[in-house]
């Protein structure tokens, strides 16, 4: 059975749309790349879910890289061992290629519209457009509004923490569990592991268990793990070791889980909204290293900061309703047949490179 993972490249944040798309692969060690150009409803979804079952199918390990937006949908899928990938390359996370043909290369998917019958209903298009991107704007404010509010325990938080305490756990996980070599030149891979979404957030913990069997859960309200977990990404890479990085949708600059596939490890944050459900190898309680002042005020900052997730969570279902709306306008004006004969053909070539 092949090995399946599933992580995001896109996240909604305070900050708007984060975005890791041009970390999907690293085109110098890249064969083929498929950036898929086409406007909604045209079947870049059809076309990615046919790559992947028809690579699953073989055995091929296959990672598939879900939407933010719509977390039923594929924004791109990677085939590691044959070095190939296909990813939508359309607003809001623009992909072009780098080494045209030689390495990365447009498939087209906007042919299969029937443009006569796409234009007659240009005005449906519009306003269906500019709703969902409302919508997404509204979402936007409310995440940054909640972000806002919950800074300041954040950083109280930050205040009281035993730094030293913790450096000193890390140390002794990094000196036991750290072993042997890897390879020459260590690679790192960049994910979200997960997103807010329409339906509230989603995090991606099959992917963890797909991969590490053996996981420290770092149980941290306050996000006091990225320091840590940045040592621990050093010193993997010191020693030659792969790593997937995940990093934090609201601070991209910030670790908030490791895995080190090669040792079979992981180091994922914990917190409320964000729960490792199985049972971790060991548990490093970072809230417990922290000494925290004025909580009945940090408890109210913590509602607040809720309630205006909520509000966010329905712009976004709001968008996508829209969203949907407008591919309902473009699904009868688009040849799937001619879209799914596309897709069999590439999953063909793909085939032939598996030798």
């Amino acid at each position: 059975m092949a090995r399946v993972t599933n992580f995001f490249v896109g996240a909604n944040s305070a900050e708007g749309f984060q975005n890791l798309f041009s970390q999907l692969v690293d085109v110098e060690d890249t064969y083929d790349l498929m950036v898929l150009k086409g406007g909604p409803g045209v079947g870049k979804n059809t076309f990615m879910r046919e790559i992947g079952r028809t690579m699953e199918q073989t055995g091929t390990p296959v990672e598939y890289l879900w939407c933010s937006g719509d977390p039923d949908s594929l924004d791109g899928v990677v085939l590691p061992e044959i070095r190939c990938a296909v990813v939508d390359g359309t607003s809001p996370h623009v992909v072009e290629p780098r080494y045209p043909a030689a390495v990365d290369r447009y498939v087209d998917l906007g042919r299969f519209y029937d443009l006569t019958a796409a234009k007659a209903a240009a005005e449906e298009v519009k306003a269906h457009t500019h709703t969902y991107q409302g919508a997404y704007a509204r979402a936007y404010h409310s995440l940054k509004a909640a972000r806002q509010v919950e800074l300041d325990g954040m950083n109280a938080a930050a205040a009281g923490f035993d730094r030293q305490r913790a450096q000193r756990r890390v140390e002794g996980i990094a000196a036991r569990e750290l072993r042997g070599r890897g390879r020459e030149c260590a690679k790192t891979t960049r994910r979200f592991l997960g997103s807010i979404t329409h339906k509230g957030y989603l995090w991606r913990f099959d992917s963890v268990d797909a991969l590490c069997p053996k996981v420290y859960a770092l149980s941290d309200s306050w996000e006091l793990a990225g320091g840590a977990l940045a040592r621990l990404h050093g010193a993997a890479s010191e020693k030659g070791w792969d790593t997937i990085v995940c990093l934090a949708p609201e601070d991209p600059g910030r670790i908030e889980h490791l895995l080190i596939p090669g040792l079979g490890l992981a180091f994922v944050t914990t917190r409320p909204g964000m729960e490792y459900s199985q049972k971790p190898y060991r548990r490093i309680r970072l809230d417990a290293m922290t000494e925290m002042e004025g909580k009945t005020r940090l408890r109210f900052q913590t509602r607040m900061a809720a309630l205006l997730r909520q509000e966010a969570v329905a712009a976004l279902k709001d968008a996508k309703a829209a969203h949907d709306a407008l591919e309902a306008v473009y699904n009868p004006y688009v040849d799937f047949d001619g879209v799914r004969a596309a897709a069999a053909m590439e999953a063909g070539r793909l085939l032939s490179w598996l030798g």
